[in-house]
């Protein structure tokens, strides 16, 4: 394995991202969610909130979306993969698992939501391809479902983020 050198600010910043991931919700050993992935941000003139759920539970529509595999990078800074058992929901806190129910069939699954979406009207999840196969929505593109978190997901490894080498500082 070879030696990484890392600036000083790069330090810092790979420090906080680990006190983040090692924070407790108070009561316990889950992971607390990366401060980044709790802020508000905007798509399309819409403002979206995240926030951490005690509960949640809702039915809607789910639709499903790819890319090539590591071509783009979800809200997380994973690499999309659309072989995963991924999604992307609007509010849920980055990275959580959720159960998704097709309500039209009765299959069932747990995804990693590690991204942000869907954002086109009416829609409440946005399914990787590999997850919308197992639960038969890639056929008509759109299907029925009840969400349900679970908890907090475990961090991604550092390849699954594709975390790069820094450049010693200068001087």
């Amino acid at each position: 394995m070879t030696p990484i050198s890392i600036s000083k600010a790069a330090l810092a910043a790979l420090a906080l991202t680990g006190l983040a991931a090692c924070a407790s919700d108070g009561g316990g050993a889950r992971p607390a969610h990366a401060a980044a992935s709790m802020r508000p941000y905007e798509v399309g003139g819409r403002r979206y909130a995240p926030q951490a759920y005690s509960h949640y539970e809702e039915v809607g529509v789910a639709s499903w979306y790819s890319y090539p595999a590591h071509t783009r990078r979800t809200a997380s800074g994973e690499w999309f993969d659309p072989g995963k058992l991924t999604a992307a929901h609007k509010t849920l806190p980055i990275p959580c698992t959720v159960e998704v129910t097709n309500l039209d069939n009765g299959r069932s699954i747990e995804v990693r939501v590690n991204d942000r979406g869907p954002f086109a009207a009416g829609r409440l999840i946005d399914l990787s391809r590999a997850a919308a196969d197992r639960l038969g929505v890639t056929g008509r593109g759109v299907a029925r479902v009840r969400v349900k978190l679970l908890g907090p997901a475990p961090m991604a490894d550092v390849d699954e983020i594709g975390v790069a080498g820094v450049a010693p500082e200068a001087g």
